[in-house]
């Protein structure tokens, strides 16, 4: 396997038989609590990372459109939709997963709009979009109901 490969999988993730988006989200959602517990400024970093070396990989190995084995961007949306924690707990982890899932699999107005692009961009844009759109909502809920997340 090519390292492009490799990482657009993540790991071989992306060739899980069933769901192989929801498995990769999960996985990233465990290891962005790790991050965020351990030192919430490295998830910032790994969100950065997800998507710079994402990029190159999803362009290196999607010839065309969004091969289903593709998850990371999985990662680097549930990633994102970490950021909209203030600190993480069960709830607010729980919150960011399911919001970002939703988002991402109904494809409301700019993710669909993202998801109808070409090329890598397209692939990615669209789970940074619902990563996006969930952390803002999970910040949002934050700032009304202060103790809702923990």
């Amino acid at each position: 396997m090519s390292a492009a490969r490799h990482i657009a999988s993540v790991g071989g993730l992306g060739f899980v038989p069933k769901a192989p988006g929801t498995v990769a989200s999960a996985a990233a959602l465990i290891l962005g609590a790790g991050l965020l517990w351990l030192e919430p400024a490295l998830l910032p970093l790994a969100c950065l990372a997800a998507i710079v070396i994402g990029l190159w990989a999803v362009r290196a190995v999607a010839e065309s459109g969004d091969p289903g084995w593709i998850v990371i961007d999985e990662v680097a949306g549930q990633w994102v939709a970490l950021l909209g924690l203030t600190r993480p707990s069960m709830a607010g982890l729980a919150a960011a997963f399911l919001l970002f899932r939703l988002l991402d699999i109904a494809k409301p107005g700019p993710v669909g709009w993202a998801d109808r692009q070409r090329g890598a961009a397209a692939v990615m844009g669209d789970d940074l979009v619902a990563g996006m759109l969930a952390a803002g909502i999970l910040w949002a809920l934050g700032m009304r109901f202060p103790g809702l997340f923990g």
